[in-house]
């Protein structure tokens, strides 16, 4: 099936990920910027419809 995890942070008291990137790194600018939503409809097809529940918030929202 087909599913994407969404990052949650586990909070350390020593170490905090998102504290350690900076501000203006790629990747976090890409996040903003990056809608990869079509890529859902267009690869539904591919995903079977029986199995383990997504992981996947949108995917689950789609085929309620």
């Amino acid at each position: 099936m087909q599913g994407t995890k969404i990052f949650q942070e586990k909070l350390f008291p020593q170490f905090q990920l998102s504290e350690r990137v900076p501000e203006h790194n790629f990747y976090r600018r890409l996040k903003e910027v990056l809608d990869l939503e079509f890529l859902y409809k267009l690869t539904r097809p591919y995903y079977g419809d029986s199995g383990q529940k997504s992981i996947d918030y949108h995917w689950n929202q789609a085929n309620q």
